[in-house]
């Protein structure tokens, strides 16, 4: 009994030390803090107060779907904010580059039209 004794003690040491190293190593958690502020703001719309209307929301999902199957974007362009009231379409989101800014803006206008995207799209590259 002793014997067991004095290999478990120092084995759990081991153990406990390893998986608090390994909790130390974990990636920080992405925080979109500064970027949801802005939707504090009475004047941007967002997604709650997009009607029910059927139009409105084929128009947003269509965009979305057309977005999402594109995979040569970043996952910060497959997640932007659609927001439709009355067939005018707004985007707002993060991409990383201007390149994928303008393929999202195209992608909704070819839908939607030219005249009816709102581009609040923000270029936010991996450095920032």
């Amino acid at each position: 009994m002793k014997f067991s004794k004095c290999l478990l003690v120092p084995f759990l040491t081991i153990v406990c030390v390893g998986a608090g190293t390994m909790a130390a190593q974990q990636p920080a958690q992405p925080d979109n803090t500064t970027m949801n502020r802005q939707d504090r703001d009475a004047g941007q719309p967002t997604a709650d107060q997009q009607q029910n209307k059927r139009s409105d929301r084929d128009l947003t999902r269509q965009i979305r779907r057309s977005i999402v199957q594109d995979k040569s974007l970043s996952t910060y362009a497959h997640n932007v904010k659609i927001n439709t009231q009355n067939g005018q379409v707004t985007l707002e989101g993060p991409v990383r580059s201007d390149d994928e800014k303008r393929s999202l803006e195209a992608k909704a206008a070819e839908i939607a039209g030219a005249d009816k995207v709102t581009d609040n799209l923000e270029v936010k590259r991996k450095d920032q």
